[in-house]
């Protein structure tokens, strides 16, 4: 597959065939001079331990966390593809105002998705991926963070689990998101989830 094509598509290779029709066009190659813009509603996000919220302003205002715990929020992503960087931008109407997140998705030298995220980057997560009934399942191996020049990998037991899961809700008529974050010992720290429809079209 094209060095220039989606991280995604190429790190699934032939698994492709096994995703949902929409899901292949979500996580397939954008043609050039084109953007992805998907529109829809987390049924909630952030977390709901309200002792985290204040740990997590700092991540809040690097695009990295939602520190908060909302419902019903309407967001909206934009995708670009740049020399086989997947740039995402997810754009969150909360009753705070509006909170953005960016990320960008290159493929590692083992052919694994690495999520880097935060504007500057604050927090880099190495994914396992799989395809089951349709769906796309990621499951991180490894999470570091980087601290100016400085970069860590926080070692298995102290590291979070970030697990995602992309499907396609045929009753809704639309596509699926759900992220969660556990804490070793401490659980649940952070989530987010809901639907959206996405469409390409020409970047201006």
């Amino acid at each position: 597959m094209s060095p220039g094509a989606s991280p995604y598509a190429r790190a699934l290779g032939t698994r492709r065939a096994d995703l949902h029709l929409t899901l292949r066009e979500y996580f397939d190659t954008l043609p050039p001079g084109h953007v992805g813009i998907g529109e829809g509603v987390f049924d909630r996000v952030g977390t709901s331990r309200r002792w985290l919220q204040p740990l997590l302003r700092p991540l809040h205002r690097r695009g990295v966390l939602f520190a908060g715990w909302e419902q019903d929020v309407p967001f909206r992503i934009t995708n670009r593809l740049v020399a086989g960087r997947l740039l995402g931008e997810r754009v969150l109407m909360s009753t705070q105002g509006r909170w953005t997140m960016r990320d960008a998705v290159v493929l590692n030298r083992h052919g694994r998705p690495v999520d880097e995220i935060g504007d500057p980057v604050v927090v880099a997560a190495e994914f396992d991926l799989d395809v089951a009934t349709g769906a796309l399942r990621l499951r991180s191996r490894a999470v570091g963070m980087r601290l100016g020049v400085l970069r860590l990998r926080l070692p298995r037991f102290l590291a979070p689990v970030v697990r995602l899961v992309e499907s396609f809700d045929e009753e809704a008529g639309a596509q699926r998101v759900r992220v969660t974050i556990d804490l070793p010992v401490i659980g649940r720290i952070y989530e987010y989830g809901g639907t959206f429809r996405y469409r390409i079209e020409e970047d201006t």
